[in-house]
């Protein structure tokens, strides 16, 4: 607790005073609870599901991130976590390339990530509390910010870690918000005993495509974004497998012949892929908050990660620096985000456009077939190094 720190307002109790607070409790927000713990700061996390819980993710983790885990004392070697090496890109049609990723990366679920990332934070004293965030003010210079169950905790510093979408962004008025988000995705497990273990595979199909990779239980993700103007034309997801999805052979042979895992697929619509500011009235946005990179490049989850680790190292800098004041720590922030990730963000968008433009992804494949590096220098484009400590 902030000694001798609180805010009020006479219409609601505040609960508790924390340095810090995160709302969301994904990839992102538990990483920089840990980090900002190991520095030394009070902690609470507001989440809004108990864990463990899947999530709609690609599940695929690109080695970059590894060095950070090891700071923050996280132990992957006892989930047995498919080391993953090699891509297969197909189009529609069946056309193929295979080729071996640079750093390469690790298959492990979100149920089973998360929930260890939680532990860990749980384990250091880490606060949380499940409630959904209804509210965030900033007067003074400091934060209240009420729960749904009318709660109410103060801090000097907030962070925005609640993923892809969340009524705070209309709560915030973000801009994004105003316009019509056309994207879903929709995950899955299977039992398909046939799937390569170092193998992270994306196969398009008319208005979307679909990643395949294995996690920690032996199971493969199957998650898919499309476009909901050629979703709607089914009547639901098991219609949209067979008569979209199918068209692809090698998810044609997958869907007929794996087992699913799940008794209804998890799905999320209204994924808004447009800019978002890393800073809103602030709030320090973090991983899909602050921006979101499409599936295709597989690097969402390191980008969480990544973008904890650049938040956390600027607010302990303000928290412990009298003289490093809030605006200094939001410019450096916002620098270093645009820094490690616009670019990043930019080939995401022109390399999906490429996809899902049949005649231009099929010109692209056979270029890449000619000059294999070209595909690795892509897959470079769109991932970072090692993350320095």
């Amino acid at each position: 607790m902030v000694a001798g720190f609180f805010i009020y307002n006479k219409y609601l109790p505040t609960m508790g005073a924390y340095d810090v607070i995160i709302i969301g409790g994904g990839l992102a927000g538990l990483t920089a609870a840990l980090h900002l713990k190991k520095n030394g700061q009070s902690v609470l996390v507001l989440e809004k599901h108990q864990y463990p819980h899947h999530k709609v993710c690609g599940e695929y983790v690109s080695n970059e991130v590894l060095p950070y885990l090891e700071y923050l004392d996280v132990p992957l070697a006892p989930y047995h976590v498919a080391q993953i090496d090699t891509l297969q890109f197909s189009l529609v049609n069946g056309q193929s390339i295979t080729t071996r990723l640079p750093l390469g990366g690790i298959g492990i679920s979100r149920y089973a990530f998360d929930d260890l990332l939680y532990q860990k934070a749980k384990s250091e004293g880490v606060d949380f509390i499940f409630e959904t965030v209804d509210q965030v003010l900033y007067e003074n210079d400091a934060f209240e910010v009420t729960s749904n169950m009318g709660k109410g905790f103060a801090s000097s510093v907030v962070l925005g870690a609640y993923g892809k979408r969340s009524g705070l962004d209309m709560h915030l008025k973000r801009e994004f918000t105003q316009n019509k988000s056309t994207w879903l995705a929709v995950k899955a497990h299977y039992q398909y005993p046939d799937f390569t273990d170092n193998l992270v595979a994306l196969h398009n199909f008319r208005g979307g495509y679909a990643g395949l990779s294995k996690t920690e239980t032996g199971a493969v993700n199957f998650c898919y974004l499309t476009t909901y103007e050629s979703f709607k034309q089914e009547k639901n997801i098991d219609g949209f497998n067979a008569h979209v999805v199918s068209q692809n052979p090698f998810l044609n042979r997958f869907l007929r012949e794996g087992e699913p895992l799940f008794d209804v697929p998890l799905s999320i619509a209204q994924i808004s892929f447009d800019k978002k500011k890393a800073i809103e009235n602030h709030v320090l946005m973090c991983g899909d908050s602050a921006g979101l990179i499409h599936p295709l490049c597989g690097n969402g989850m390191a980008m969480a990660i990544n973008s904890a680790k650049i938040a956390a190292e600027r607010v302990s800098q303000f928290l412990n620096d009298r003289s490093y004041g809030r605006i200094q720590m939001e410019q450096e922030y916002q620098l270093a985000w645009n820094d490690a990730f616009r670019h990043r963000l930019w080939m995401g968008r022109r390399l999906q456009s490429l996809l899902l433009n049949p005649k231009m992804s099929k010109w692209a494949l056979g270029a890449v077939g000619r000059a294999p590096w070209v595909l690795n220098e892509i897959i470079k484009s769109t991932h970072g190094n090692p993350m320095a400590i």
